[in-house]
């Protein structure tokens, strides 16, 4: 016997690794393993906008008229007004936005026919069924008065749906990151720990933006500290939400996505930067409100488009699923 060894094949030394190269995945036809979201861009991703934006308006307009606001006791009515039509108005068009892309203003009434607490959509359907008559009425009544005997009762009636609103506003801001996270999409799926954080931070980043834009600058200070503090948590929480999701995060930095989070994150910056600049000056605080709301929109259609991007691509449904599967330990073999 030669020292090479035996020249059958069964007595054949095997080496550390295999030389079979790792196959790799194809999916039949060249079909996507999951269908791609059919929502359209425009009315789902500016829904998403703007109901995080009515939100988060209606939150700080409550807490700016109860007094609640820093600093404490003092209400500014120059504020106030602004936020109270903003979010009505962005809740209006978000739900023209979303009955559009149902296709049928029915579709919307059968989501509340029954309430399914483990189903996001459905707690979202009813959330909304609360927020926005409070909403849309705490703004009405700023302008339209009651008649007769209705009159002295306007301003209790405003002031408690504005509370109304204010409370229902965290959820209205938040429940669409939870809602689109409950999906096998795996640019959402991944980040369902920090979505809704993302989202919550991004709303408050641009209801700042909204009282930057429309409030006289001696009414702006808690839209400027709520701006300022949206847009640091909005950078930060970006940040470890792409970090934690594994391959997903790629659809958050290339093709169309990935240019829309990186212009959303310089105008949010350079929104932030303008706030704390620009206390005394009119013309800074309204580009620095600028900057915050139009980051904030280029964030939900960044999002959205990523999603989209990661079920067109088969590799991001699988490849994560292989990785957990080969990271299980392996069970021990059964007694015989």
């Amino acid at each position: 016997m030669s020292a090479a060894g035996p020249r059958s094949g069964r007595g054949r030394r095997r080496g550390p690794a295999s030389v079979v190269p790792e196959a790799e995945f194809r999916s039949y036809y060249g079909l996507p393993v999951l269908n791609r979201p059919t929502w359209k861009p425009l009315d789902i991703a500016g829904y998403l906008f703007l109901g995080g934006l009515a939100g988060a308006s209606s939150a700080l307009a409550a807490a700016v008229s109860t007094g609640a606001a820093p600093p404490p006791g003092r209400v500014r009515p120059g504020l106030v007004a602004p936020l109270r039509f903003g979010a009505a108005g962005a809740i209006g068009l978000s739900l023209v936005a979303l009955v559009h892309d149902l296709g049928r203003p029915a579709r919307f009434y059968n989501m509340m026919r029954v309430f399914k607490p483990s189903s996001p959509m459905s707690v979202g359907s009813w959330i909304l069924s609360v927020y926005a008559p409070a909403a849309i009425g705490t703004a009405a009544l700023d302008v339209v008065p009651l008649p007769g005997r209705l009159g002295p009762a306007r301003r209790p009636l405003q002031h408690a749906a504005g509370l109304v609103a204010g409370l229902a506003g965290p959820a209205v801001a938040t429940y669409t990151g939870v809602l689109i996270s409950d999906t096998a999409v795996p640019a959402w799926h991944g980040g369902y720990r920090e979505m809704p954080f993302y989202f919550a931070s991004s709303a408050s980043s641009a209801a700042g933006g909204l009282g930057l834009l429309t409030a006289p600058v001696d009414a702006s200070a808690p839209a400027r500290r709520l701006g300022v503090a949206g847009a640091v948590a909005e950078l930060a929480v970006g940040r470890v939400m792409r970090a934690r999701m594994g391959l997903a995060a790629e659809t958050f930095e290339r093709g169309r996505a990935g240019r829309l989070l990186r212009a959303a994150e310089a105008l949010t910056a350079a929104g932030a930067g303008l706030a704390l600049a620009g206390r005394r000056s009119r013309a800074v605080s309204v580009a620095a409100g600028a900057g915050l709301l139009a980051g904030s929109a280029l964030t939900r259609f960044g999002v959205f488009h990523a999603g989209v991007a990661s079920a067109e691509d088969p590799r991001y449904t699988v490849q994560p699923q292989r990785e957990s599967l080969g990271s299980r330990p392996s069970e021990p073999p059964e007694p015989c």
